[in-house]
């Protein structure tokens, strides 16, 4: 029988039922494919997040009744890869643990695995709006029934009853943004308009995890573009994040770009976080660099190396910084760093 020495060698040994779902950048799923490539060294992680590859496990080992949740963040080198020291004592104590028979793992053995994590040091807290998409997401593709909390938001978004928006729970966003098809869809544009920005942006915090149509994230521009009027930059990158995961939502990034004023950090941040699949253009890219070596409260280089650790921008995000002119504010960031 052939040893273990990783996760993915652990999960297909020990037969659990497991999804994975990446953490990072968005709440999504992640193929095990993904999780086997990056150990085994043969492909650096897709959607790094401040030099990890977060992850979500959701798995169920033997009879246990119900499935265990890992969140663990596995750290990645300068090139994306993983650097397998911690991953490799993590292994070697869930096998200490469990005994090497993986495969014969039963319900008694659930609460030994979990109290793994206790003292683990890949384990995160996620932040609240991920807990709460990865609770809608894996309910949902474990075909269980959505949380208590759905019914009262779609009767409030589709207009149905008049109640008081302050009693929906984030959870109940969550699964509407999940599991929300074409007329709820339609039925959001109608009300985007009218929610009180407390939910439009409790609704955000979900909606970009998720695709969006273009009409959807063309309702979110206009109300983004009415939180920047008045000064509202928390709304604005709201809107920014969620309307990210549709292609319309280029158009609104080249708006921005090219309004010195409108890019301030926060909103580069948000474009960094959530739109990063929309700088893979080979214009929108070097105007968004631009943009960020410009604004002097930004952390450049940070933001820079965090793109750069994205397989698909790797490339383009070193070629345009040693490519940059010494007079351009890109040059002129490189230059001061090395001083």
């Amino acid at each position: 029988m052939q040893p273990i020495h990783t996760l993915h060698d652990f999960f297909v040994r020990s037969g659990a039922e497991v999804r994975l779902y990446h953490l990072g950048r968005r709440v999504e799923p992640c193929e095990m494919a993904t999780l086997e490539a990056l150990e085994a060294g043969t492909a650096p992680w897709p959607a790094p997040w401040q030099g990890q590859a977060r992850l979500g496990l959701v798995f169920r080992l033997g009879d246990m009744p119900d499935p265990l949740i890992w969140f663990l963040a596995l750290p990645l080198d300068e090139q994306g890869r993983l650097d397998p020291a911690s991953r490799d004592a993590f292994v070697q104590r869930l096998l200490e643990t469990l005994g090497r028979n993986v495969a014969n793992v039963g319900r008694e053995d659930g609460q030994a695995v979990d109290n793994l994590m206790k003292d683990n040091p890949l384990a995160f807290t996620p932040s609240l709006p991920f807990q709460t998409m990865l609770h809608a997401l894996a309910s949902h593709d474990l075909g269980r029934a959505a949380s208590s909390h759905l019914e009262p938001v779609e009767a409030y978004l589709s207009g149905q009853q008049t109640l008081d928006w302050q009693a929906l729970g984030l959870q109940g966003l969550a699964d509407f943004a999940v599991r929300m098809g074409d007329e709820e869809s339609r039925q959001l544009v109608r009300r985007l308009p009218d929610l009180p920005t407390a939910m439009l942006t409790s609704l955000c915090y979900c909606l970009e995890h998720v695709a969006i149509d273009d009409r959807l994230a063309q309702a979110l521009r206009v109300r983004g573009e009415a939180a920047a009027e008045a000064g509202d930059v928390e709304t604005l990158c709201a809107c920014v994040r969620a309307a990210s995961t549709s292609e319309a939502a280029g158009d609104w990034f080249d708006s921005l770009l090219a309004d010195v004023h409108a890019c301030g950090p926060d909103l580069l941040a948000a474009i960094a976080a959530r739109g990063w699949p929309l700088l893979e253009d080979g214009q929108r890219l070097p105007c968004y660099l631009e943009r960020l070596a410009s604004c002097e409260q930004a952390d450049f280089m940070r933001v820079a190396r965090d793109l750069a650790l994205i397989p698909r921008l790797r490339l383009p995000v070193l070629m345009i910084l040693r490519e940059a002119p010494a007079d351009s504010s890109i040059g002129k960031r490189l230059v001061a760093l090395t001083r």
